[in-house]
């Protein structure tokens, strides 16, 4: 038996769930050890307040007996919209009343400026064709629809020093995307904080964390890698990302003093590249 309605829908995927876990006579808890998932993972699932990444589906299916059952009705984002193992964190990105990323390298995609995505889309390996690199940009711009609404999500942004020097497609996109991060933090619809090569070690200098909060489910931490993500929800795990935030934060530039740095480096791009 398939998943009926519509495989999008969030609550036919768990209430399907809930039927053939029961049917296997196991309790949530059961099944989290054997699927190795958390406990409270599963029961989002199952109202249908969350959706299981790849792998959850195919240890479900694993562990139920369900022959992809749970696999062949993921609903996705669509084909090529995102990378795979970022399906889940978008999707609770949309979601998130709150949201606090920290960039070590590159500008969050919920920052990034159609340029400077584009050349960041196009450096991938292996090479992505034109017309995967333009499938791929829409959604990534599209990220910014959830900075439209003025209030919510509240969005803290820390940035390592390394993203204003790196100069990702040259001096003009350089000085664009500096200035649009300037423009949010102006107008106070994202708070910025840059961690200055000064600073030296810090708590978060290990890699990317995005920290996300909601009004009717526990926080989740988002952490990335190489061809790799994984959303984290167990609350002392989750905890730690978040102390580990705060403490690269009391490392951090003000508000104020990180903006002035951010200006006066995309006036050193703009001149570069009137120069070119």
């Amino acid at each position: 038996m398939a998943i009926e309605d519509n495989p999008g829908s969030r609550t036919s995927y768990g209430e399907e769930l809930r039927r053939r876990r029961e049917a296997a006579g196991l309790t949530q808890e059961e099944l989290s050890v054997r699927a190795v998932m958390s406990r409270t993972h599963i029961a989002h699932i199952e109202a249908g307040r969350r959706r299981p990444s790849l792998d959850d589906a195919r240890r479900l299916d694993k562990v139920l007996g369900t022959g992809g059952v749970f696999e062949n009705f993921l609903p996705t984002q669509g084909e090529g919209a995102v990378a795979e193992h970022f399906e889940e964190a978008l999707r609770l990105e949309e979601q998130a009343t709150a949201i606090r990323v920290y960039g070590p390298k590159l500008v969050p995609g919920l920052l990034q400026t159609p340029a400077y995505a584009r050349e960041v889309l196009a450096s991938g390996f292996p090479p992505r064709t034109q017309e995967e690199c333009d499938k791929l940009l829409v959604t990534r711009v599209g990220r910014a629809r959830v900075l439209d609404d003025f209030k919510t999500p509240l969005v803290w942004t820390i940035l390592d020093e390394a993203v204003l020097r790196r100069p990702i497609g040259g001096p003009a996109v350089m000085c664009e995307q500096l200035r649009h991060i300037v423009e949010l933090g102006e107008a106070h619809r994202v708070r910025v904080h840059v961690l200055p090569f000064s600073a030296g070690l810090h708590a978060l200098v290990e890699g990317f964390v995005s920290l996300m909060w909601f009004d009717d489910l526990p926080p989740v931490a988002y952490v990335e890698g190489l061809n790799t993500g994984r959303v984290l929800e167990v609350p002392s795990v989750v905890r730690r990302c978040q102390l580990a935030y705060d403490h690269a934060m009391g490392d951090a530039l003000s508000h104020r003093k990180s903006l002035a740095l951010i200006r006066s480096t995309a006036e050193d791009y703009d001149h570069a590249a009137q120069r070119e």
